[in-house]
């Protein structure tokens, strides 16, 4: 696992590797003897032990069996797939085509009240059109080297959008205007989905407030998250996929988005800045 930029994945790395060396302790085992046991380099030992290298399901059953604890070894097992599920290279996610991974952000969506969303790149999944979806995939498909399901990707993606409708679910988001302005996709989907921004503002479900270019900051631009509830934090990065569950990181990404929803306008004033960006367009 990549070391993470969130302290709540790397706490929880380091807090796993802890509870190794206090089994080893416990046992009375040093580094030395229970690389013995274990039947691998000492250097390996210390790596699982510093949490530098993510233990696999054998590693941990190992471990166990040689400190006499192979009743701890399921919960070790369980912790360290929590761990490792909170930092997640795109690629990894990505292996297998983009589809899994948009039905599993529908799942999250599904059981989320209040989703509030910043985004200073390209506008939130659930707001995004087919033509929008599938430039922006082909893209990242193509960075990224991955097997190519775009269309059935975009066909996930844009199911979400269902949650506005459905009554049950909130969308606070706020977007910088450059957002508006980026030519993510050509000059026709872009005009649509600019259109469709203008369509859902006045949905029940949905606030949406732009950040004008103009706005004295009192955030800077951040990456692109989407707060669910106030229970995990998702942050997307060019790599991976983060997610945050530790409270005091939780407040600071809440504190965060109020400070950057302040900057922001709303109704026709936010209204006009998506028709000057549809504008530009021709």
């Amino acid at each position: 696992m990549t070391a993470s930029p969130s302290s709540s994945a790397q706490g929880a790395r380091v807090a796993l590797a802890v509870r190794l060396q206090h089994l080893r302790k416990d046992a009375g085992l040093t580094g030395r003897e229970l690389s013995a046991r274990c039947g691998w380099h000492p250097a390996k030992t210390t790596r699982l032990q510093k949490g530098e290298t993510a233990p696999t399901d054998a590693d941990i059953r190992t471990w166990c069996a040689a400190c006499n604890a192979d009743d701890q070894a399921d919960d070790l097992i369980a912790t360290a797939r929590a761990v490792d599920s909170m930092y997640l290279e795109w690629r990894r996610l990505h292996g297998n085509g983009m589809r899994k991974v948009q039905e599993g952000w529908n799942t999250l969506h599904e059981r989320t009240r209040v989703c509030r969303v910043y985004v200073s790149n390209v506008p939130p999944g659930f707001f995004q059109t087919p033509g929008f979806a599938t430039a922006l995939m082909n893209q990242i498909t193509a960075f990224q080297g991955t097997p190519n399901d775009v269309a059935e990707a975009v066909a996930a993606r844009v199911a979400r959008s269902r949650f506005l409708y459905e009554g049950g679910h909130r969308y606070v988001v706020v977007m910088e205007e450059s957002v508006l302005r980026f030519r993510t996709a050509d000059p026709d989907a872009m005009r649509g989905q600019l259109r469709h921004l203008l369509a859902v503002m006045p949905l029940a479900s949905v606030s949406l407030g732009i950040i004008p270019f103009t706005a004295q900051r009192t955030v800077w631009p951040l990456e692109a998250f989407y707060l669910h509830d106030d229970d995990v934090a998702v942050v997307e990065t060019l790599t991976a996929e983060i997610k945050v569950t530790q409270p005091r990181e939780l407040a600071d990404y809440a504190k965060a988005f109020a400070g950057l929803a302040e900057m922001a306008v709303y109704g026709e004033p936010a209204r006009a800045l998506i028709q000057a960006a549809i504008d530009t367009l021709g």
